[in-house]
């Protein structure tokens, strides 16, 4: 009998987890199956080159799909796990068994409580849908947008919109830009930064209450300030899309719970990745965690490909530096480790000539973490410091991946057909 991987979720950690499991040489069944109506796209556009205009649709687009061998389910959510039959629940009662499964559903934006999230013009930034929903929205209005939110998003949609000359008001509780990730310092800079822009900062408050306006929305803050705007983007954050593995008897705390080697605990046959999973980064502690950006989606579908052939006892703890990116008003903020585990900062020469120094983020003697902003070559010299002062746990031994598999989960066979995935593959796995 063919054997069968389901892949639940088509977004960039799936897209990568699929591409893996053939250049490994798996040659059974694989079947993705996505909520969106299409193929994964390059999700930091969203917010940037696409709102712009400096970017396509089509120019947003990781793969084709014909190019990949798997039977691609767009637009078909999963509904329910039943992990002891190994069987996923799609929409209209259809039941896809497996013999391996990777859980790659990503996030779903939180909702604003008292937010006319039903308006035309209240948007949330997600999806590519959710862009080309709000540059109807824009188009629709000459007036005010107001931003909700002073994370990533928020901010970076902040500074899409002045580039796009609009009038924008960013509502945030926080009085500090991100100054959870980045720390007071640099988060006091960023703030200013925006300020100077042109961005209309309401900071240490919150929507209280929403009305009509003539021309879209009003706004009134629990400080008492007023605005009346032409649209508004909620960007209060995300969740782990995990609604659909409620029964499974899984542990869903903040995202699914999955063992050093991505494996899902309690199961040989199910591995997670990307922004749905939490797992103990065993190169920065026993701690489970959650990564949320682009990088790490890619390493980690590409690792829980591998270890979900592997299996559990073979399989080598994911175990990466994280590292991530933003850009807002021209400027490129690089984020690597783990900084705000730092008890203190130190700033770190760049080893290029001229070049920038980073912020160093130091915790018990060691380099934890690092922050550029447009120093790339300090940023990538550094990091590989970080990574050395946290050299992780060693493999158990080197993987064969011609040796024979347990019965109970997937296999990888077929040599001519690893090499030329690989061939197939590599330049899409590049340009991530």
């Amino acid at each position: 009998m063919t054997e069968r991987i389901v892949v639940a979720g088509a977004g960039l950690a799936g897209l990568r987890a699929t591409e893996r499991l053939r250049e490994l040489g798996f040659d059974g069944d694989i079947v993705v199956v996505g909520a969106e109506q299409g193929m994964a796209y390059h999700r930091p556009a969203l917010t940037k080159q696409l709102l712009t205009g400096a970017m396509s649709r089509a120019d947003t687009l990781l793969a084709d799909p014909l190019d990949i061998d798997a039977d691609w389910r767009f637009g078909t959510p999963v509904v329910q796990l039943d992990p002891v039959r190994r069987i996923v629940r799609l929409p209209g009662d259809e039941e896809l068994g497996y013999d391996g499964l990777i859980i790659a559903t990503g996030l779903e934006p939180r909702r604003l409580a008292g937010a006319p999230h039903a308006h035309p013009r209240v948007v949330v930034v997600r999806t590519l849908a959710d862009t080309l929903a709000l540059q109807r929205a824009l188009a629709a209005t000459k007036g005010p947008i107001a931003v909700i939110g002073e994370g990533f998003i928020g901010c970076e949609v902040a500074a899409s919109l002045r580039e796009l000359e609009r009038d924008v008001i960013l509502v945030g509780r926080e009085r500090v830009l991100l100054g959870n990730v980045l720390g007071a310092e640099i988060g006091g800079w960023l703030t200013e930064l925006h300020a100077a822009r042109g961005v209309r900062l309401a900071l240490g408050t919150t929507v209280w209450r929403w009305r009509q306006a003539v021309d879209g929305l009003g706004i009134e803050l629990d400080d008492g300030r007023v605005f009346d705007v032409g649209a508004a983007v909620v960007a209060v954050g995300s969740v782990p899309a995990v609604s659909w593995l409620r029964g499974a008897a899984l542990s869903l705390d903040d995202g699914v719970l999955c063992g050093p080697t991505c494996h899902v605990l309690g199961s040989d046959t199910i591995v997670a990745a990307g922004d749905v999973a939490r797992w103990p980064n065993l190169r920065f502690g026993p701690g489970p965690q959650r990564v949320e950006h682009w990088l790490n989606a890619v390493e980690m579908g590409r690792a829980a490909a591998e270890n979900l052939l592997a299996g559990p006892q073979e399989a080598p703890p994911f175990t990466p530096v994280p590292r991530y990116w933003s850009e807002q008003h021209g400027v490129r903020i690089q984020i690597a480790g783990m900084p705000m585990r730092g008890t203190d900062t130190v700033l770190l020469e760049s080893p290029a000539p001229a070049g920038r120094p980073v912020t160093g983020f130091v915790r018990g003697g060691r380099l934890v973490g690092v922050i550029g902003l447009d120093s790339p070559a300090a940023v990538q010299h550094w990091t590989a410091e970080v990574g050395e002062q946290h050299p992780g746990p060693r493999p158990a031994r080197e993987e064969n991946i011609d040796a024979p598999s347990p019965p109970d989960r997937p296999r990888r066979r077929g040599g001519a057909h690893r090499e030329r995935g690989r061939r197939e593959h590599s330049g899409v796995v590049a340009g991530s």
